[in-house]
C-alpha cells in the first residue's frame, strides 16, 4: 500500500482507510474531508505541490514496493528528446512545456468519439447516491468535455416509468439524466446508456432508439469489479419493495411473504435488498456466447445505434479473452474492463475483497491479448480501463500499460466525490437548496471556510466554468459541477506534467517504454521490465560507446 491516512506534505487526511486508489473504502456523502480528492475538488491543482511553500522541503517515501499493484509501477522520465509534439509546436524549448501537452483523445470505429481528458465516469445507475447527485455529475462531465454513463436498472427502478405490454413508454428519470447531460453537451464527451437483462426486457433500446436516436451510445454489460452477480440496491419501503417485485425483479426477503410483513410492522426486517438476473445463464459454450452476443449486436444496429460499447468485469482469462475478441469482430466502439478494486454504490463487501483479477493483472493480460489478436491483423477495439483509479499518475500508467489500445480511463467513486462536496457547500451557503441539492451540512466544515466563504473563493476553477458558460448561466451550474471540473483541471495538469517528463506531449505518443516496474513481480505479471533492467542494454551501449 503507497497510501497512509495522513499525507503531512499535501495536509490531506482520510477519514477512513484509505485503498489502493487513494480514496476510503467507505466513501460518505457527508463527509467534511479531507482526502487528497476533496481537497482537489476546491483548490484544482495547488494540491499538485507541497504545502507551506517556502518554509519546507519534501521528500517521497513510496520507495518500498511490495507485491504487484499499480502503485508498484513506476513512470520512467526522460533527459532528452520530444515526442507527440501537436501542429505548430517545435522541438525548441520554449514549445516543449507541460501546459502545451495535449490531453484530447477519440475512441470509436465508424463515428470518433472525442473527448478534451482521457476519462470517463463509471456507470452511475439506480443506485439513490446516483440520483441524488446526478445534476453535478452529468453537468460537471459535460461542460469538461468527458463521457458520463448512466448504469442499469434506472428505468427500471423509476416509480414514475410506465410500461405498455412489457415495455417503457414513460422514462422521466432516463429522459432527465439523458437532457442534464445533452444541455451543456459542445461535441466533446457522450452519454452513454448501459444495459443489463432486466433493460433488455423493458424495451429500454426501444425507447432510446425512438427519442434519442445516435445522440446516445448504447453499452451492453457482461459485468464489473465491485462483484460477480447482478447490480443491488436497498430499498425501506415495503410499498416500493413490492413495486420492484412487480417489475420482474428479484427482491430478497419477498416482500410479499406473510412472514416478511409481520416481521418488516414489526421492525425486525427495515430494508429490502433489489437485485439483478445473472445475464448468460443460458449459454453453456463459448460458441453459443459469441453467438448471442453477436445477435444482441445486431439487434442494437437494426435500431439504429451506430456507437455501441460493452463493459466487462473482473472475470478470469477466458471471458476477458471473449470480452477482446467478440468486441473487435463485432467492431464496437468501446471495451471497458473492470478489474477488481473497483467501487460499488452496494454490493456484497466480503465478494468485493474475494473475487476476480485485481485491477493491474487483468489489465496487463488485457493488453496481451489486444497485442495478439492486433498481429493476427485483427482491428482491435479501443479500451478503457477501470478498477480503482483515482489520481494523476495511476491515470498515466494505466493508459501506458494498455497502449496503444487504452484510449480512456474508467473513474467511479472519485469522480462523484466533487458532486457529494458541491452539495454540501451549496446547501451550507444558500439553506433554501439544501434540500433540493441533497446537501449534508448546516454549515461549511474548517477543511471548506479555510478557503473562503462564497463560491467565488472556494472554487479555483469557478472563473474558468462562468468563462465558459456566461455569468447568467451560472445560476443554472450545480457546484459539484464546478467541484467536478477543479478536479478534473488538477488530475489534467499532474497528467500534463508527467507526460511532459516522458517527453510525451501526446496522448497517442504515450507507451509501455514510459513505465517501469518496482520489483520483480510487478515486472513478471505486467511484462513491464524491472527498473535496473529497464534499457540496461541501452546503457551498456553508452559506456562500450
Amino acid at each position: 500500500m503507497r497510501f497512509s491516512k495522513n499525507n503531512d506534505v499535501l495536509g490531506t487526511t482520510n477519514r477512513g482507510n484509505p485503498a489502493e486508489s487513494s480514496l476510503c473504502t467507505l466513501c460518505r456523502a457527508d463527509c467534511q474531508g479531507k482526502c487528497e480528492t476533496f481537497m482537489s475538488s476546491l483548490v484544482g491543482r495547488k494540491l499538485l505541490y507541497p504545502r507551506s511553500f517556502g518554509i519546507v522541503t519534501a521528500g517521497a517515501n513510496n520507495t518500498t514496493h511490495v507485491g504487484a499493484s499499480y502503485n508498484s509501477l513506476r513512470i520512467q522520465g526522460y533527459a532528452y528528446g520530444s515526442h507527440g509534439l501537436t501542429s505548430g509546436l517545435s522541438r525548441d524549448p520554449d514549445d516543449c512545456l507541460f501546459t502545451n501537452v495535449s490531453l484530447e483523445t477519440e475512441f470509436g470505429k465508424e463515428i470518433k468519439t472525442k473527448a478534451r481528458v482521457p476519462l470517463m465516469t463509471g456507470a452511475l445507475g439506480s443506485t439513490f447516491v446516483a440520483a441524488k447527485y446526478w445534476d453535478s455529475f452529468a453537468i460537471g462531465a459535460s461542460l469538461v468535455g468527458i463521457p458520463v454513463v448512466i448504469g442499469e436498472n434506472v428505468v427500471g427502478v423509476d416509480r414514475e416509468s410506465e410500461m405498455s405490454n412489457g415495455r417503457i413508454t414513460k422514462a422521466p428519470e432516463l429522459d432527465r439524466r439523458i437532457d442534464s447531460y445533452l444541455r451543456y453537451n459542445d461535441g466533446y464527451g457522450a452519454i452513454i446508456i448501459q444495459m443489463n437483462v432486466e433493460d433488455t426486457r423493458n424495451g429500454v433500446a426501444e425507447y432510446i432508439a425512438d427519442k434519442y436516436g445516435n445522440k446516445c451510445i448504447l453499452e451492453l454489460k457482461w459485468g464489473q469489479g465491485a462483484k460477480d452477480i447482478g447490480g443491488e440496491i436497498q430499498v425501506t419501503s415495503l410499498d416500493y419493495a413490492k413495486f420492484l417485485k412487480d417489475r420482474g425483479y428479484l427482491v430478497d426477503p419477498d416482500p410479499y411473504k406473510e412472514s416478511v410483513q409481520e416481521a418488516f410492522k414489526a421492525g425486525s426486517i427495515q430494508s429490502f435488498a433489489r437485485h439483478s438476473r445473472l445475464g448468460a445463464t443460458d449459454m453453456g459454450s463459448v460458441d453459443g456466447v459469441r453467438e448471442s452476443f453477436m445477435q444482441s449486436v445486431d439487434y442494437l444496429r437494426s435500431l439504429g445505434f451506430k456507437r455501441i460499447s460493452l463493459k466487462t468485469g473482473a472475470y478470469g482469462m477466458e471471458e476477458l479473452a471473449m470480452a477482446i475478441k467478440f468486441a473487435s469482430e463485432a467492431k464496437l466502439d468501446l471495451l471497458t474492463i473492470d478489474g477488481s478494486g473497483g467501487g460499488t454504490g452496494m454490493s456484497p463487501w466480503n465478494m468485493m475483497q474475494s473475487w476476480g483479477v485485481p485491477s493491474v493483472h487483468l489489465h496487463a493480460k488485457a493488453h496481451e491479448y489486444a497485442a495478439e489478436l492486433a498481429a493476427q491483423g485483427e482491428d482491435v477495439v479501443d479500451l478503457s480501463f477501470a478498477g480503482g483509479f483515482a489520481l494523476e499518475d495511476s491515470i498515466f500508467k494505466g493508459l501506458a500499460l494498455g497502449a496503444p489500445y487504452t484510449k480512456m480511463i474508467c473513474m467511479g467513486r472519485s469522480l462523484m466525490i466533487p458532486g457529494f462536496l458541491g452539495a454540501n457547500i451549496e446547501g451550507a451557503l444558500y439553506p433554501e437548496r439544501k434540500e433540493k441539492v441533497y446537501g449534508n451540512w448546516d454549515e461549511l466544515p474548517k477543511s471548506v471556510s479555510s478557503l473562503g466563504t462564497s463560491e467565488e473563493q472556494i472554487f479555483a476553477n469557478y472563473y474558468q466554468v462562468q468563462h465558459k458558460v456566461g455569468k447568467e448561466e451560472m445560476k443554472n451550474i450545480p457546484l459539484g459541477a464546478i467541484a467536478l471540473w477543479t478536479l478534473t483541471d488538477k488530475l489534467g495538469c499532474g497528467l500534463q506534467q508527467l507526460m511532459a517528463g516522458a517527453r510525451k506531449f501526446r496522448l497517442d505518443a504515450v507507451d509501455r517504454d514510459d513505465l517501469f516496474s518496482g520489483n520483480e513481480e510487478t515486472a513478471r505479471v505486467t511484462g513491464i521490465p524491472h527498473m535496473i533492467q529497464a534499457r540496461d542494454e541501452s546503457a551498456h551501449r553508452i559506456l562500450k560507446s
